[in-house]
């Protein structure tokens, strides 16, 4: 694998975080401490952040790029895992399990959304997310992880049936609620979950115990395989 991973625990199904935009595996500490006693719980860093590479060649930093590099981690795991994903991170366990049906066992995303199906609002975000590139804390290059091209998760959203649990935060902006209540709406197997207080990171050390619980009684309520 190319990506650098962290892990501790065992267990099944294994847990597979994926964090968001200029953070790192280490993000989800708390959680994976909180988890590991009954799961195998691995953090990605995604390229660009972390301690994975970070390639000068802007273009080694797109979404379809990055799910393969995910196809690797998974395909290291000893069972089908559990995608948890945060912000971009919940964007990118969307969109694999739009293109990989079956691939993961279930997926929770936190504060996060499926993208744009309009042409004109998926290119004005693409031109905020490039003109705050300087601010993510990562090489520039590496913020093209945010950039989108297509609506492939809009489109795919009805069709995706891996059970998905959807968190927002009441604390967050209003539109990642809306964006959950959207989800919960058009895919047939998302329940939406609001985490009083929680914030834009809620999973990180305020409210970690929060996301944790609900993660694992999402596990504890999927079917069995």
């Amino acid at each position: 694998m190319r990506l650098h991973v962290i892990s501790e625990g065992e267990g099944s199904p294994p847990i597979v975080f994926l964090h968001g935009l200029g953070s790192s595996a280490s993000t989800w500490a708390t959680c994976m401490h909180l988890l590991s006693d009954r799961h195998l719980v691995v953090a990605v860093d995604l390229l660009g952040h972390g301690d994975s590479p970070v390639p000068d060649d802007p273009d080694e930093y797109t979404r379809d790029l990055a799910l393969r590099d995910i196809d690797e981690v998974l395909a290291s795991l000893p069972d089908r895992a559990v995608l948890v994903g945060h912000s971009l991170g919940g964007y990118l366990a969307l969109a694999h399990a739009a293109t990989r049906p079956g691939v993961a066992r279930g997926v929770v995303v936190l504060n996060t959304g499926p993208g744009f199906r309009d042409p004109d609002k998926r290119e004005a975000w693409n031109d905020r997310s490039r003109r705050n590139a300087h601010r993510f804390g990562v090489p520039v290059q590496a913020t093209n992880l945010n950039l989108q091209h297509d609506s492939v998760v809009m489109d795919r959203l009805a069709e995706i049936a891996t059970p998905t649990l959807v968190l927002a935060g009441s604390a967050d902006r209003p539109e990642y609620t809306s964006s959950g209540e959207y989800l919960e709406r058009k895919m047939p197997s998302a329940r939406l979950q609001v985490i009083v207080g929680g914030e834009h990171s809620m999973h990180e050390e305020s409210h970690a115990a929060d996301v944790a619980a609900a993660v694992q009684s999402f596990i504890d309520a999927l079917p069995p395989t």
